[in-house]
């Protein structure tokens, strides 16, 4: 991809777009180097950022002015952007009807356990944070290694599958 190239715009759904589609957003947003904008909404959007997903982000000096929770309602309008890639990453979401996103994207699902659902002491919340970070910065990385330009249609779409499962398989080694 040439750096004249305009950047590849994803976007990561979650239903609450309070925790795990946001951290997805900061980190592809800081670490795509310009090759890739991100961008995340939720179907039933909680309305603010989780405290902890704020506070793991600023620990890792990701910048957080802006993030908030939206609803993918906000991409449907006229001048919205056109995505390449919309990735899943909450069970709720993959199993909800989507939006027709004009330009038919590349989707996949990158499930992953919900922190923000974790009951339990502050440090427990915050490793659950901290695990789903580990999680979404693994799986962007990979995305964002793969050498796009070169591969089909149909040999993507099964690496971005690939990708999703990754904590899976690793869960079950």
């Amino acid at each position: 991809m040439s750096d004249q190239a305009a950047p590849l715009k994803v976007l990561f759904l979650c239903t609450g777009n309070s925790a795990r589609s946001i951290i997805a957003e900061a980190i592809m947003n800081r670490d795509g180097g310009g090759h890739f904008l991100a961008y995340s909404a939720g179907s039933h959007p909680k309305g603010e950022v989780n405290p902890y997903a704020v506070r793991i982000l600023d620990g890792l000096r990701y910048q957080t002015d802006g993030l908030r929770s939206k609803s993918w309602d906000e991409f449907e309008t006229p001048g919205a952007p056109r995505f390449d890639f919309v990735f899943t990453v909450c069970d709720d979401a993959a199993a909800e009807v989507c939006p027709i996103w004009p330009g038919h994207p590349m989707t996949a699902h990158w499930g992953l356990p919900d922190p923000a659902a974790v009951e339990g002491s502050p440090a427990e919340i915050a490793l659950a944070f901290a695990d789903a970070y580990r999680t979404l910065n693994n799986r962007i990385g990979l995305f964002m290694s793969l050498p796009l330009a070169a591969l089909d249609r149909l040999s993507l779409q099964h690496r971005l599958n690939e990708i999703g499962r990754e904590r899976e398989a690793a869960q079950e080694a």
